[in-house]
């Protein structure tokens, strides 16, 4: 996915344990294997403009991951990744189901 925009800060935060030491391959699959919609995050403190994005997408290995990324002139920012929780999942579910 050449449209996809990692910057080091961000792939050396989900390179780490606490972020499931994820790699750009890993991401990269969890938007190509992902066939639902994106949610905007309208917390305060993470708006951005343009709108932060986010959704729950499967690896290859069917490991659940939580990408955040802003669309902007057609290039995928990367914000944040890490292994989507139970709860994460529902609240995804239930936001779409809308």
């Amino acid at each position: 996915m050449r449209n996809l925009i990692i910057s080091p800060k961000i792939q050396a935060k989900i390179s780490q344990p606490d972020h499931g030491a994820l790699t750009r391959e890993e991401v990269e699959q969890c938007f190509l294997n992902h066939d639902g919609g994106y949610v905007t995050d309208e917390r305060e403190e993470h708006r951005t403009d343009p709108p932060t994005l986010w959704f729950v997408g499967e690896t290859n290995r069917r490991k659940p991951l939580k990408v955040v990324f802003v669309l902007a002139d057609g290039m995928i920012y990367l914000k944040s990744c890490y292994p989507a929780t139970s709860e994460i999942q529902r609240i995804y579910r239930r936001l779409m189901c809308r």
